[in-house]
């Protein structure tokens, strides 16, 4: 199946390196073993592999492949420094360097072992589940048809691609379990193992409400600090990704309850309503990171609330001369004809920003003053990526 980053990484790969990150499973792999068929004599090594690990670490590859694929180099002491040495030593072939793809299932930012720099030498592309844009574009089918799918199936490859829904609800199973019990006690070499798996499922049932990691901490017996270092290992391997409220002022909005999401919406344990607004947010997490990666844009998503408890459920923002400006507020409803008042409110307020109530399902669509009513597959399916 092509993805959306495919065109994007072939032409970063022929200017420099390029770390291509993503949650386990999102079909990295793929991308990368449809560069090796083009590339024959090309190379790959995933550090998890006994053998292929001797390799990396004798560098006893082959210099006459053009393409050298690293997966979860990120795992190696002093990554960084290694491969900052592997790209500047890169042989020439055929008068070309070697080009140089690096892949793994937790975000490289996050390993901040001592070493060189790698700026100015790669290019990151962060890779997503299939999203309504893809999925239309691979199957040919409607965009509602295809909203319909993903809310039942989620984005991830395997459970959207099965033959049937237990074939889907199997691999979720599997998924989330290896998840808990390999990825984030390898990550984070947790004592309680069983207190993160606790704390996951709380999220699976907190979707889209402000999070008070107080609240949970009390009810689970553990400190507040042992939960916001556990969020930080959820969103560093991909499995959750949390949603800021808007402020001009960066530190008090990183004080304000985060909201939680998921980027397999097959995850949440919720009505209809909550997983709409987590696909919603994959959707716009997406889009943005999009925006970042290949447009080098400064696209953020967050959301609106006030002290009096008015909210909206995502806005966008963007750079306007120098500073971030709201340029999108989104609010999603499953059916409703009626402008949401928050978001008339905010519309009213933030003039510059286009206020858009997202329906699963609509009649027709039509402008109630500010308010832009639009049914949320075609507006997805219009999204960057």
């Amino acid at each position: 199946m092509k993805r959306y980053v495919d065109d994007q990484l072939r032409a970063d790969m022929g200017k420099k390196m390029v770390l291509l990150t993503g949650p386990r499973q999102v079909g990295k792999t793929t991308v990368s073993r449809m560069l090796q068929a083009e590339w024959p004599s090309a190379v790959y090594l995933n550090y998890d592999s006994a053998p292929d690990r001797a390799t990396i670490l004798s560098q006893s590859w082959s210099q006459r492949a053009p393409l050298l694929v690293l997966d979860e180099i990120h795992k190696m002491p002093h990554w960084k420094s290694w491969l900052k040495g592997v790209f500047d030593g890169r042989a020439l072939v055929g008068g070309v360097p070697q080009q140089i793809l690096v892949t793994g299932s937790a975000r490289m930012d996050t390993f901040r072992q001592a070493g060189e720099s790698l700026a100015g030498r790669y290019f990151a592309l962060r890779l997503h589940p299939i999203s309504l844009r893809e999925w239309c574009q691979q199957t040919h089918t409607s965009p509602d048809d295809a909203l319909t799918h993903l809310l039942a199936r989620g984005g991830f490859p395997e459970p959207c691609l099965a033959d049937s829904a237990i074939d889907a609800d199997r691999w979720r199973r599997d998924y989330f379990t290896d998840l808990i019990r390999e990825d984030v006690l390898e990550f984070s070499r947790l004592k309680d193992i069983n207190a993160m798996r606790l704390f996951a499922q709380t999220l699976q049932k907190r979707v889209g409400s402000p999070l008070s990691l107080a609240s949970i901490a009390r009810d689970m017996g553990v400190s507040s600090k042992t939960l916001t270092s556990y969020l930080e290992i959820l969103q560093a391997l991909f499995i959750v990704f949390t949603v800021r409220p808007w402020s001009r002022n960066i530190t008090r909005a990183t004080l304000l309850q985060p909201k939680v999401y998921f980027f397999d919406t097959g995850l949440v344990q919720g009505d209809a309503g909550v997983r709409f607004e987590n696909l919603v947010a994959c959707h716009l997490l997406k889009h943005a990171h999009w925006q970042q990666d290949a447009m080098g844009k400064s696209v953020e998503l967050h959301y609106l609330r006030t002290k009096d408890g008015a909210e909206v459920d995502f806005a966008l923002s963007d750079l306007a001369q120098g500073e971030p400006q709201l340029t999108d507020l989104i609010e999603c409803k499953l059916a409703d004809t009626k402008p949401h008042p928050a978001l008339k409110r905010f519309a009213a307020e933030l003039p510059q920003a286009q206020a858009v109530q997202l329906l699963r399902d609509i009649r027709h669509e039509q402008d109630l003053g500010a308010i832009q009513m639009r049914g949320a597959a075609n507006w997805l399916m219009a999204l960057s990526a």
